[in-house]
């Protein structure tokens, strides 16, 4: 795909995200960076890697209304673009599987380099400095205090950096996840409940 096939999805892309948030367009935007550092280094191929990040979170603000699992519908409105762009039906599937198998927690594991990039790099994000500020935006999505971001710190994010799959990303992996897991220790230790 050349550049201005990637800038007329990303103008399609921005229509869907009306407001921030957690999985607002700038989430999208960081995976985007994340993807292109891990894919240049981990050889993968940025004509399906590119677009699939693009669109991997493009259903989020729908998932709400429609009870369809964003990955799902992400994964059709990107066929269905594609599609009506001449996109090659091959292509198409890599691009789908990818936003497909990028939520961890569904269970559907990445079978293709491009996919474990996105994954990885969708995971990074939850990590780190974004990540923290992500959590609290979430909880305060959800109507949570503290109390209930530690507990998405505890069940979800400090468990991500060994659910890596490419090597580049369990090395950037490393310093995040150290940075996170100082962060919910001082974060506790100022907690008023325990």
């Amino acid at each position: 795909m050349e550049n201005t096939e990637i800038e007329r999805i990303m103008v399609f892309v921005e229509t869907f995200f009306k407001q921030t948030g957690s999985h607002g367009l700038d989430h999208t935007l960081r995976v985007t960076r994340l993807c292109v550092d891990i894919g240049k280094a981990e050889g993968a191929d940025m004509q399906i890697l590119t677009p699939a990040t693009l669109f991997h979170d493009v259903a989020r603000p729908l998932e709400k209304k429609t009870g369809i699992p964003h990955e799902e519908e992400g994964a059709r409105i990107a066929e269905e673009y594609l599609r009506s762009n001449g996109c090659d039906e091959s292509r198409i599937w890599a691009i789908a599987h990818a936003i497909r198998s990028h939520r961890f927690s569904r269970g559907t594991k990445p079978e293709t380099l491009e996919a474990k990039v996105l994954s990885d790099a969708d995971k990074l994000d939850a990590l780190g400095a974004a990540g923290i500020a992500r959590t609290f935006m979430q909880a305060g999505e959800h109507g949570d205090g503290i109390e209930g971001a530690i507990a998405h710190l505890h069940e979800k994010l400090l468990k991500l950096k060994d659910l890596m799959y490419t090597d580049t990303a369990k090395e950037f992996a490393e310093e995040r996840h150290a940075l996170l897991q100082r962060f919910t220790d001082a974060l506790e230790d100022e907690s008023i409940s325990t």
